[in-house]
């Protein structure tokens, strides 16, 4: 893993002031939260420079009055290094280092750098260093040009040999596909941990939210758990899971999880696929906000985009308005909204107030979402049991006099999907859970001679 420590380093930001963006609060709270970043990685900002911007200049990505008022300005504070409030392409990026005579870095970059010297385990150091990879093969230039002429092959010496940008490329492919392979591994590792959760029937909540909304403290605080926590951006990394004993749905298992925040880079979002299918694959999510950030509601929807990026957006939520603490007149309470599928809770990490509220919503939640009841499966009903079985569904089973008697233990956003199974077993298991309260269970239509469709097989597989 490449960790660039930016300690020291004097920080020149170039801030894009978007041109028609209706909210002129907007340019200056996301400037406020770059500068933040570029601080979160230890470089000192020496000066910010705003750039009106209609249209990305394909050269320089600002105009060439701005780039050279960029370099004049570089000069005068002696800064290290100018770092770019936006995504830069590869030549734009080439281009200004080579008219400003300085390092550059993009928005990306510096994301890349923070988690660079955040990641603690093995699994997080992979993950970044694939996602620097990732970014680093796009950006290799002929740093070795004394190379591109060296003669390749003994017969007759003819043809430029293996060139120092070929060479990269090959190692940094070589690389990038090692790293892929062991992050696999610890995929397959994950899931069986997986499986094994619910195979004990434990539901998992995963906190979410954006970058420094309090979810360390929060988790620190429910779990009496002591994984790092402190007020900087992307304090947590690697997720971790403590269990929760108490509640009177039983124990849960609660996973502190990456924080987000807005334009995270794709290949970082691709790199960390693993560790956010903890997010996921959550029963359900606690979505923390930071209550006395003015912009919350604007942090919401990124948290929501990056949420659908990742497929977790049908994952139910408790929003979790944190930092009560900090907004004068702020008291505990909780709501519930959409017809009570969707809670609203006010709580503050550091003080311990309104958790008991937070807890008594994650029972409500889990106990309306989640399916636990006795199924009674004939003899013939070999097949559906053994899928019921394989996606860790069954927490019980006992032998009856014509089949079996299981018992069902899931979350219903994963038991729904199986109504659509063939040869009637979809019907049969959406009559059952349709009336919870029947006595008797119906009885399996007949099986069909005629084999499954294999698109309907290849879904249940899932």
């Amino acid at each position: 893993m490449f960790e660039r420590s930016r300690k020291g380093e004097r920080a020149l930001l170039l801030q894009p002031r978007w041109v028609g963006d209706s909210a002129v609060t907007r340019n200056v709270e996301e400037a406020d939260e770059f500068g933040e970043l570029a601080r979160s990685a230890g470089a000192t900002v020496v000066g910010n420079l705003a750039a009106r911007i209609d249209k990305p200049n394909p050269k320089f990505f600002v105009g060439t009055g701005k780039a050279e008022e960029l370099k004049a300005q570089r000069a005068a504070l002696d800064a290290d290094l100018i770092l770019v409030n936006h995504a830069l392409s590869p030549v734009q990026e080439r281009n200004l280092e080579k008219y400003t005579e300085c390092r550059v870095v993009d928005r990306t970059g510096l994301i890349l750098d923070i988690f660079a010297q955040r990641a603690r385990s093995h699994e997080g150091k992979l993950q970044v260093e694939l996602a620097q990879l990732k970014h680093m093969s796009t950006r290799l230039v002929r740093g070795w040009t004394h190379l591109e002429r060296q003669r390749g092959g003994a017969i007759g010496l003819r043809g430029p040999g293996e060139t120092q940008l070929e060479l990269d490329r090959r190692l940094l492919a070589a690389r990038m596909k090692q790293l892929e392979q062991r992050l696999e591994k610890v995929e397959t590792q994950r899931n069986t941990a997986k499986r094994a959760r619910r195979r004990n029937s434990v539901p998992t909540a995963a906190l979410v939210g954006y970058t420094n909304a309090g979810k360390s403290t929060l988790f620190n605080k429910i779990t009496g758990a002591g994984v790092y926590a402190a007020d900087q951006l992307f304090a947590t990394l690697d997720p971790t899971l403590r269990r929760i004993d108490g509640l009177a749905c039983g124990p849960v298992l609660l996973a502190d999880t990456v924080g987000f925040i807005r334009d995270l880079p794709h290949d970082l979002v691709a790199a960390f696929k693993s560790t956010l299918a903890e997010t996921r694959d959550a029963d359900i999510l606690l979505h923390v906000v930071d209550a006395a950030d003015p912009e919350h509601d604007r942090r919401v929807e990124e948290v929501q985009r990056v949420l659908e990026e990742i497929g977790a957006q049908d994952v139910p939520q408790i929003f979790v308005y944190n930092k009560i603490d900090k907004v004068e007149g702020a008291r505990p309470r909780s709501e519930s909204v959409d017809g009570g599928r969707t809670a609203r809770v006010w709580v503050s990490a550091v003080t311990g107030s309104g958790l008991d509220l937070l807890r008594e919503a994650l029972t409500t939640a889990l106990q309306r979402d989640r399916v636990h009841r006795w199924l009674a499966l004939p003899e013939h009903a070999g097949r559906l049991r053994a899928r019921l079985i394989a996606a860790g569904f069954v927490s019980a089973e006992r032998p009856a006099e014509r089949g079996w008697e299981i018992q069902i233990d899931a979350p219903r956003a994963l038991i729904e999907p199986l109504f659509g199974l063939p040869d009637g077993d979809g019907d049969w298991l959406r009559a059952q859970f349709a009336h919870v309260e029947a006595a008797a269970a119906p009885k399996l239509p007949a099986r069909k001679s005629q084999r499954p469709k294999a698109g309907a097989e290849s879904r249940v597989s899932r």
